[in-house]
């Protein structure tokens, strides 16, 4: 996840960061990678995730904490990289709409006042406690099949040249799209495995959001 992590809480399995590609790969190939885990011709190695149907025409997301001494310019860097990562995928026609929401969202952000590599300590969320942050990281916690909760924590220290791009990729990834991809044919992906500078959706990025949640019916 490029600097990031995922976790997958309430069972005992550890999630896979990313897999590894010689080369291009067939759009099923791709999708079943950032999906599930599968490698080229290979095994999905995670279940398949997404928001309950009943959520998707307005699955909020929103700035849930950050550190009091925060500066109000670094705030909105923050801000800012929530509503275009929103616009974003809301542009893509997929079958779910976000909506910002900081009040009480379904997407959970929360900048914390932890350094990259360090182990976030008194956030106030017990599911992020004790954990490592590399730069960002996705908790989903599935529920009866689905996913009923998704926590994204991201350095409050992170580049500022970073936080869009970083932002749009957590809550892609927080959709369910939970694997990265590594391999020089993907370096300009959103799921590459290494870089943080891609702030758009597009080719194989946005077929994979759309197939998994396919367009609303008219």
């Amino acid at each position: 996840m490029r600097l990031a992590a995922l976790a997958l809480l309430a069972t005992p399995l550890a999630a896979q960061e990313f897999v590894e590609v010689p080369g291009r790969l067939s759009d099923e190939a791709f999708y079943r990678a950032v999906a599930c885990g599968a490698p080229p011709e290979g095994a999905c190695r995670k279940p398949f995730l997404l928001w309950p149907e009943e959520m998707r025409a307005d699955l909020t997301v929103g700035l849930a904490s950050a550190p009091d001494d925060l500066p109000p310019f670094r705030r909105r860097l923050f801000e800012t990289g929530v509503e275009g990562a929103i616009a974003e995928i809301n542009g893509l026609g997929a079958g779910l709409r976000l909506r910002r929401d900081d009040i009480a969202p379904a997407i959970e952000i929360h900048i914390v006042d932890t350094p990259p590599w360090g182990v976030m300590t008194r956030t106030g969320v017990p599911l992020l406690d004790g954990a490592l942050l590399p730069l960002a990281l996705v908790v989903l916690r599935p529920r009866e099949g689905a996913i009923g909760e998704a926590l994204i924590a991201i350095s409050a220290e992170a580049r500022r040249r970073e936080i869009a791009s970083v932002l749009l990729e957590e809550i892609t990834q927080s959709l369910g799209l939970m694997t990265d991809i590594a391999g020089p044919a993907y370096d300009r992906s959103l799921f590459s495995e290494t870089g943080n500078s891609v702030t758009r959706l597009t080719g194989q990025d946005a077929m994979a959001v759309r197939r998994h949640y396919p367009p609303f019916d008219d």
